[in-house]
């Protein structure tokens, strides 16, 4: 029987180690990661066309978070947020930047914790970290980040050293000694999509479960296990397997959503490239790479029920609880506009599903909860459903209230978001039914509602008869930023120009103590 603790507390026995009995009562706790998964990509959340009846079976055993994001949507500053339960105020990653040692800058994370708290720790899949088999804590780590430019460069395509999927990959028959998953050479960033080349079964979206299914037998029976599923799809390359684009190669002609604010991104737009962040793109082109991501998510989702049905099989169904998460969304043409660390509902707003442990459950099976959530929050929920202590360094917020059926009165009115992208930094707060954005360098300003304008379509900062509107949420947006050191606030008025940065001054401070460069 497992128990859940209202109060954590350590499980630790008189010796002041983690007591055998303890840790034999709590739950497993499994963390499924995928990359750029917009927030709308459900079936359960009333998509017209993705189908996800694995994941609305999760969704029904528990909660999901209708109004979940991601603060810093892109994939570092992301995975930051999600390892240590931190704002982006805290742990100072405002941007995307390669090469920072993790442990020394951000030291305590989810991992470690649950390793301090007796747990047997597994990562299976992309960490998106530095150096890349850096264990931020894990007792073993499975990897596979993807196709990443600054790893294969670093280390002269020494895959050893940063990926154990292309090694595995090579070994399998029929596989030549220079195999690899970009063989088919759809890029990492690009819309261009194709399916993929090579048996399903060498996928790596199936490698990732398949590794997790064979780790199972060789965990340690005596202790709990945290395991860290994180896919690297859908991001690119768009190359599901062939019966997984097919379905949605069927879907009707890819259609735009633009807003009438497309023009304040104008001079960021590159029409017809490939890669572009903004711009216009051959609509056929984008309905290729819609299937393509779209055909990921189809195939995630299979192989979620693959695990969890092994998961079963070995006898760990009861025991175990689950949290789906992205750690940022993907545009995919909306606005013409594509990938993501942008403040829009399709780069910003991620899904989040959490279900305890069946011997754990309360009423709370198939909610849906309305109040904003973040990353941030995953770190504490997951460590006091586990009767763990949560560290003085998180302020996120735990959401086991809502997985027992109870609504805080107490919680988040709204949240700040922000990146630096485009050379500057795009700013926006948020509490779910409104959202107010602002460009520093150049000074635009979006404000929706949501609730009636899901798709952000108008720009309520030019209607004169929504000046009240625009004026409340812009003061929330010079509230979050007033003693920011850019200089964004000047007497209580937001400032355009100002320089901008990737990491905040103590972040800096700490890169520098961990690499001698100042």
């Amino acid at each position: 029987m497992i128990v859940t603790v209202a109060h954590p507390s350590a499980v630790t026995g008189p010796t002041g180690f983690p007591d055998p009995e303890l840790l034999l009562r709590q739950p497993n706790v499994v963390l499924i990661c995928v990359d750029q998964w917009r927030g709308d990509c459900l079936s359960a959340a009333g998509h017209p066309d993705v189908h996800t009846p694995h994941l609305d079976e999760l969704a029904g055993e528990g909660v999901r978070f209708d109004r979940a994001y991601s603060a810093t949507p892109t994939c570092v500053p992301a995975r930051v947020a999600l390892f240590t339960g931190q704002s982006q105020e805290r742990h100072g990653r405002v941007g995307y930047r390669e090469g920072v040692p993790f442990e020394q800058v951000h030291p305590v994370t989810l991992p470690g914790e649950f390793r301090r708290g007796g747990y047997q720790t597994q990562a299976v899949g992309k960490m998106h970290v530095f150096p890349e088999r850096a264990r931020l804590g894990f007792d073993d780590v499975r990897l596979h980040d993807g196709y990443l430019h600054y790893a294969r460069r670093r280390h002269s395509r020494n895959f050893e050293f940063f990926d154990d999927y292309v090694p595995w990959l090579r070994r399998q028959p029929g596989m030549t000694p220079a195999a690899d998953y970009a063989d088919h050479g759809v890029s990492c960033n690009s819309i261009v999509a194709r399916p993929w080349d090579k048996p399903e079964a060498l996928h790596p979206t199936t490698w990732a479960v398949t590794e997790a299914i064979e780790w199972l037998p060789r965990r340690d029976p005596t202790k709990p296990f945290f395991l860290y599923l994180s896919f690297h799809r859908p991001h690119h390359p768009y190359d599901p397997p062939e019966w997984a684009f097919d379905q949605y190669m069927a879907l009707d002609p890819y259609e735009p959503v633009v807003g009438d604010w497309v023009d304040d991104y104008a001079p960021y737009r590159k029409d017809g490239f490939h890669e572009a962040a903004v711009g216009v793109i051959d609509p056929r082109l984008v309905h290729r790479a819609r299937a393509g991501y779209y055909g990921h998510m189809a195939h995630i989702d299979l192989q979620i029920k693959r695990f969890r049905e092994a998961l079963v099989e070995a006898g760990l169904g009861d025991d175990t609880m689950f949290c789906f998460v992205s750690d940022h969304g993907e545009m995919m043409g909306d606005h013409h506009m594509f990938r993501k660390a942008l403040g829009f509902e399709g780069s910003a707003r991620v899904p989040i599903l959490m279900n305890l442990a069946p011997s754990m459950r309360g009423g709370a099976g198939g909610s849906v909860a309305d109040e904003v959530v973040e990353l941030r929050d995953v770190m504490p929920t997951l460590l006091e459903a586990a009767g763990l202590p949560v560290p003085d360094s998180v302020d996120g917020r735990s959401l086991l209230p809502f997985l027992r059926g109870e609504r805080p009165d107490d919680w988040r009115e709204y949240l700040h978001g922000e990146h630096t992208y485009l050379g500057q930094s795009l700013q926006w707060v948020t509490d779910g039914r409104h959202k107010y954005l602002w460009m520093s360098g150049d000074g635009h300003e979006q404000l929706f509602d949501l609730a009636e304008d899901p798709k952000e379509v108008v720009n309520l900062a030019r209607r004169p008869e929504h000046a009240g509107l625009l004026e409340r949420w812009r003061g929330r947006l010079i509230d979050a930023l007033r003693d920011r050191e850019e200089g964004f606030v000047d007497g209580g008025e937001l400032v355009t120009g100002r320089p901008v940065v990737t990491e905040l001054r103590h972040t800096r401070e700490r890169i520098a103590a961990a690499t001698g460069v100042g």
